[in-house]
């Protein structure tokens, strides 16, 4: 009997060694992804050089590099102090009404940015300016802040602020000393979020008329691919991904935040605003019409407005809105199946056969987040065009790049849900004499389905309102809501893009409904920060 149990323990200390065809599917797929940094980075060395000193260094780089990295810090920083207040407010305080501003503060987040871009543009053209870039990245992505915040808040122990508030430090004083500090790995996150999807942001910046990166890449590629420009400027926007991922990793450090209470949970005291809490529902409200009131409200306005035939790329008709709807959904629904597909088995890996092989091609999956979709788009023209020919502008090539730039978030939802699997289950069914197909199939999925589910719905609203890899890679003949947007608004003809703008706001928002009623407001978000952490 000892010598049973002697075996049976060194058995479970021994890690299981992943079957072969497992762990090739995790090489295939890492190796996928980092596919496009290969090909651009042997692209941009093609030239040489000379060639490379000679079309870095000029005004123009300097130009992009000063407006991008300008635009990152401020809509960080404003991102930061509208996301936390909103959070504060909302968590912490006794604001009327605080469970519909709630609901109201993550809308944005459901409205593209280069849906807000439109809705601001078509009131006044003034604001084809830094501060019109400004005004509306905020507006779409200080929500990637509010959400963790807003979670940490919740989860925080209320032991630590009111054993403060009995030292008689003052609400600001415990807000600076106690709280912010425990808020830094959710705070750092969002920013971390903000400052990707702001840099690798390109249709809100091109109808703006505000140069990027983005603007500045698909601008080369449109003059002329064959030269190296396009590709050393993508090098530049990976090695700028590249570093926020770093620096959000370093900033964060090894610290750990927990409750120092492990017995029920107890809500935190709320704080009295007092004569302050008009001024604050006042502020909510205005903030809420800037945010969400005027994307829809423009919406709504253009819908009422005839479109201008000498302006509409296409004439509008209820037939050509289906057959956009249609694409974009399709598209969605391919794009968000193949990107399960492709996360699983490194999920797979990552929770059943951990070791510092399948830890590395599940790092490797991640380094996606430092790909901006027009990188991953023009690596892979790049790539067909010189070597596989018959997949050029091919429905299949575009999936593939939906896949690349959405498998971190569908990883890391995927990851989660099989950690909660139990493993029991898994090992009975083993001795039962299932194999490992049959125990996938019968116990592991089905037990991991919700979280499979969330993976699924979430990379369906990111592909639905994804724009610059379509724009590229969309077969001839194909339009989606999002690039029928941008060819009517190219053209300023708003009224024409009302009726795509209205489809692919509601579709959005209700699929981000959905997904927020059916697996909870937490799932919306908390893949995408786990994604950001490398």
């Amino acid at each position: 009997m000892f010598t049973a149990s002697l075996r049976a323990g060194l058995l479970k200390a021994t890690p299981k060694r992943p079957p072969l065809g497992l762990l090739a599917a995790g090489f295939a797929v890492s190796a996928l992804v980092l596919l496009p940094f290969c090909v651009t980075a042997v692209s941009a060395a093609r030239g040489g050089i000379s060639v490379a000193v000679d079309l870095l260094w000029r005004p123009l780089v300097g130009e992009l590099l000063f407006n991008s990295l300008l635009l990152i810090v401020c809509t960080t920083l404003c991102c930061a102090v509208i996301g936390t207040t909103a959070a504060w407010l909302v968590e912490r305080t006794d604001l009327p009404g605080k469970k519909f501003f709630a609901v109201l503060a993550v809308i944005p987040l459901a409205i593209p940015a280069f849906i807000t871009s439109y809705a601001w543009l078509s009131l006044s053209p003034a604001l084809e300016t830094f501060w019109g870039a400004l005004l509306v990245v905020t507006m779409s992505y200080y929500p990637l802040v509010y959400l963790p915040v807003a979670a940490a808040l919740r989860e925080m122990d209320p032991a630590l602020e009111e054993t403060a508030r009995v030292l008689g430090n003052n609400v600001t004083a415990v807000f600076l000393r106690v709280v912010l500090p425990q808020l830094r790995p959710a705070l750092l996150g969002g920013m971390l979020l903000v400052a990707l999807n702001t840099l690798v942001e390109f249709g809100a910046f091109a109808l703006l008329r505000f140069r990027t990166f983005t603007t500045a890449i698909y601008a080369a590629y449109r003059a002329g691919f064959s030269g190296a420009e396009p590709a050393l400027l993508a090098m530049i926007l990976i090695v700028l991904c590249l570093a926020c991922l770093v620096g959000e990793h370093f900033a964060r450090g090894k610290a750990q935040y927990g409750r120092l209470a492990r017995g029920v949970r107890r809500e935190a005291a709320k704080y009295e605003l007092g004569g302050s809490a008009a001024l604050a529902f006042i502020g909510f409200i205005v903030f809420a019409v800037v945010a969400v009131g005027v994307p829809l409200g423009t919406i709504g306005y253009w819908l009422t407005q005839p479109s201008d035939p000498a302006t509409t790329v296409s004439p509008y008709s209820l037939s050509a809105l289906a057959q956009a709807t249609w694409a974009s959904v399709r598209l969605a629904s391919g794009g968000a199946a193949l990107t399960l597909f492709l996360a699983l088995p490194l999920a797979i890996l990552a929770t059943r056969y951990e070791n510092w092989l399948t830890t590395l091609l599940e790092r490797c999956a991640y380094l996606a987040q430092g790909a901006p979709g027009i990188v991953v788009a023009l690596a892979l023209i790049s790539l067909t065009v010189h070597s596989v020919s018959p997949l050029y502008q091919s429905t299949f090539l575009l999936l593939v790049a939906y896949a690349i730039v959405f498998l971190p978030l569908a990883l890391v939802s995927v990851r989660a849900a099989l950690l909660q699997a139990q493993k029991q289950l898994e090992e009975a069914g083993r001795s039962l004499g299932l194999g490992r197909l049959s125990v996938l199939l019968r116990i592991t999925l089905p037990l991991a389905a919700p979280g499979l589910g969330a993976a699924l719905a979430m990379v369906f609203i990111a592909t639905l309102t994804e724009l610059t890899a379509t724009l590229l890679l969309a077969p001839i003949g194909t339009q989606t809501l999002a690039t029928q947007i941008w060819a009517d608004t190219s053209t300023v003809a708003f009224a024409a893009a009302a009726p795509f703008a209205a489809v692919m706001a509601v579709l959005s928002m209700a699929a981000s409904w959905l997904l927020a009623r059916r697996f909870g407001t937490a799932s919306v978000f908390a893949p995408k920060t786990s994604a950001g952490a490398v």
